[in-house]
């Protein structure tokens, strides 16, 4: 019997559940089903590729080492279909972007503008997550841009460098500092209460280790795991945070603080796949991203 590109996606997915059932539930499949065409493959490659003795489906040895190469045969095919499907001169096509927390603040509405301004036919699917999940995620062809910080990536990821990011403080109209243009003690953080975002995220990290070279112990009122609740926080509460300078730029009620000693900047990179096909709109998002970093970009900021 001849292989069928289902029967790859099948052993994927019992490879990735552990299970026939919830393989079976998540391929909307009977398990009868899915088990006669497991049975079809294992028969065509003449090998036994899943141990079903134990209380979960594992893979064989054969079967691990076959699924490497099919889980990259089903991605080169996607990456076909998608180079068939582009159109180079932007009429249409689609791009597959995610990015860090943070810049859905201030980064993502200027870029989809600018990319809907010019190219109207692209369909953006913009994903939030972490940068450990984004590199992997572009590993496995499930994105063709993400936006990160540069540094070390995962092997076969490379980079574009756009921008540099700086933090400040980021007070309200009810701060007692509000309007204030130079810099503040870092050492006096201390006696202002802060909101500030959750653990979770790698810039409240950068935070905290600035705060701990500087033996500054924060009195944390308030954290929150988004952005957009901590900027409303602040523009109605005396409270502070630390964010973003471009954060700022698009609330008139909300006021950045350079601090001394400053946060260190942080290089704001494009991230791909090394080697991967890059459609038409992938190439216009890089060269737009681009542009705009170098012309109206987060060093456009209010005073």
């Amino acid at each position: 019997m001849a292989l069928e590109l289902r029967h790859l996606r099948y052993l994927l997915a019992v490879a990735e559940h552990g299970s026939f059932t919830r393989a079976a539930e998540d391929l909307r499949i009977s398990q009868p089903t899915l088990s006669q065409q497991i049975k079809q493959l294992e028969r065509t490659v003449g090998v036994q590729l899943l141990d079903r003795t134990g209380r979960t489906v594992r893979l064989t040895d054969a079967g691990t080492a076959y699924v490497h190469y099919a889980r990259r045969a089903l991605q080169d095919l996607a990456a076909a279909e998608r180079a068939v499907l582009d159109v180079a001169d932007l009429s249409r096509g689609a791009l597959r972007l995610a990015m860090t927390p943070t810049f859905t603040a201030y980064l993502i509405g200027p870029l989809a503008e600018e990319l809907h301004t010019r190219h109207p036919g692209i369909t953006l699917d913009v994903k939030e997550m972490t940068q450990d999940r984004m590199e992997s995620a572009l590993l496995a062809d499930e994105l063709d841009l993400g936006i990160a910080f540069s540094g070390s990536h995962l092997p076969g990821i490379s980079g574009t460098d756009l921008f540099t990011e700086a933090l400040s403080l980021v007070v309200g109209p009810r701060h007692p500092h509000a309007g204030r243009t130079d810099p503040l003690p870092v050492r006096e953080l201390a006696a202002y209460p802060l909101a500030l975002l959750s653990d979770d995220f790698a810039t409240r990290g950068h935070i905290d280790a600035h705060f701990t070279r500087h033996n500054v112990r924060p009195r944390i009122a308030v954290q929150a795991n988004s952005i957009t609740a901590l900027t409303e926080i602040v523009q109605r509460t005396p409270l502070a945070t630390v964010l973003p300078d471009a954060v700022t730029r698009d609330h008139a009620r909300l006021h950045p603080i350079p601090l001394d000693p400053a946060l260190a900047p942080r290089t704001v990179t494009l991230l791909r796949r090394e080697n991967a096909y890059q459609s038409a709109a992938a190439r216009a998002f890089t060269a737009l991203a681009r542009h705009w970093a170098n012309t109206a970009g987060p060093a456009d900021r209010r005073g």
